[in-house]
């Protein structure tokens, strides 16, 4: 039973009644019942808000009672700094004051919540509705698992069929913890084909997989498909990489035979010990961005691409230093052309999430800039599909890399 103190303490009765009306919880009503319960510890007005899909525009979620509000730029506004900066925004407005409260799922970044209250909250209030929030955004994930609600609101125009596969094949695009950061970014976000992505943290093993199949639309999501599934088939078999590789190689060829294949690099991090362990199926080869310097890994003779191969490949191995962050990608990044003919290129690529570096940019923001940046290259004109993955290993100490552990 609740203690006395627990029943008139406003945050405990507003947590107490969203667990409560969560278990038989209409998706589309969330935004009501959260609202409802967000007035308990004296919210005047809440609107949650989620980012689109190409991670461009805060989108309100409408529901009954819901104040209306418009798609807010991630660029240029306060809502959008508060989203960039993963910090809460606070603003004085007429009768009130008004906040921007960042939804989060672990680290990755969900959305917003629009706060307001009747005037500035103090430390203590302010702590009160960080933790509100957090259940918020739990149940978001959560009921988005049996809704297309969620999903439709985040499209700004229609997916295409290649693109819909490959966004439910992913997993979250970041992961983080005091001792590794996983951050992951997609484009054409609306029509992505070939490209993708997968990792796992399981104890001290980060492993990781980039992935490019040859084709366009729906026949390259079709073959990234089956080597995402059959990649997550040997990890979870717990195989080691040669063996993964193989397993993957051997389920295009068996499966789409002739000339379907598709170029990887699987990577295993001991987060222990910063030994790192890669395959690489004739893909661009790793970077590792050590500091501001650009580190060239060993040399690792590429295998044939997985569907073409002849054996178990060569597993390579180096050691990272804490603090390195380990960069997968496609062509479509570095081969990324200007309208002048200038490739993107490895250096600028380095360049770029460098200065993120050096500027304090989490993670996830450093990615979705990287990517808006690739796209401004190329004058918004994909000539190919681009993705990467930037894992950065660390030691503990550095929680400032973490979006909301301060």
């Amino acid at each position: 039973m609740p203690s006395r103190a627990a029943e008139t303490d406003p945050l405990a009765d507003a947590l107490r009644s969203l667990l409560h009306a969560c278990h038989l919880l209409a998706p589309d009503d969330l935004p009501v019942v959260v609202a409802d319960c967000a007035a308990r510890i004296g919210v005047r007005e809440t609107v949650l808000y989620l980012a689109d899909y190409e991670q461009v525009t805060l989108v309100p979620v409408p529901g009954t009672g819901v104040p209306e509000r418009q798609e807010l730029s991630i660029e240029g506004t306060l809502a959008g700094r508060a989203f960039r900066r993963v910090e809460v925004v606070g603003s004085a407005v007429q009768h009130g004051h008004r906040l921007w409260v960042p939804l989060l799922d672990g680290v990755e970044r969900l959305g917003l919540a629009e706060l307001l209250l009747p005037a500035e909250p103090t430390a203590e209030e302010l702590d009160a509705l960080l933790v509100f929030a957090t259940l918020v955004a739990e149940l978001v994930v959560v009921r988005d698992a049996y809704t297309d609600v969620f999903a439709r609101l985040r499209r700004r125009k229609t997916l295409s069929l290649a693109a819909e596969m490959q966004w439910q094949l992913l997993p979250p695009l970041t992961f983080g913890t005091d001792r590794v950061v996983i951050t992951g970014g997609l484009e054409p976000a609306y029509d992505i084909g070939g490209d993708s992505f997968d990792y796992a943290v399981n104890g001290s093993t980060a492993d990781l997989m980039v992935i490019d199949s040859v084709g366009h639309g729906l026949p390259a999501a079709v073959l990234a498909s089956v080597a995402i599934s059959a990649y997550r088939h040997a990890r979870r078999n717990r195989l080691d990489l040669p063996d993964t590789a193989a397993e993957v190689d051997a389920a295009i060829a068996g499966q789409l035979g002739g000339s379907r294949f598709a170029t990887a690099v699987l990577a295993r991090l001991d987060i222990d010990t910063g030994r790192l362990r890669w395959i690489n199926a004739g893909h661009p080869a790793p970077l590792i961005l050590r500091g501001s310097s650009l580190v060239q890994p060993p040399h690792c003779p590429p295998a044939r691409p997985l569907g073409l191969q002849d054996g178990k490949p060569e597993c390579c191995e180096t050691r990272l230093e804490p603090g390195d962050r380990l960069l997968l990608y496609t062509d479509g990044i570095t081969e990324a052309r200007s309208p002048a003919g200038e490739f993107f290129g490895e250096q600028r690529l380095a360049d770029f999430i460098s200065a993120a570096v050096s500027a304090g940019e989490p993670a996830p923001e450093m990615v979705r800039r990287l990517m808006r940046h690739v796209l401004t290259h190329q004058a918004d004109q994909l000539q190919d599909d681009a993705s990467i993955v930037v894992l950065e290993w660390l030691t503990g100490g550095e929680r400032r890399t973490l979006p909301g552990s301060d």
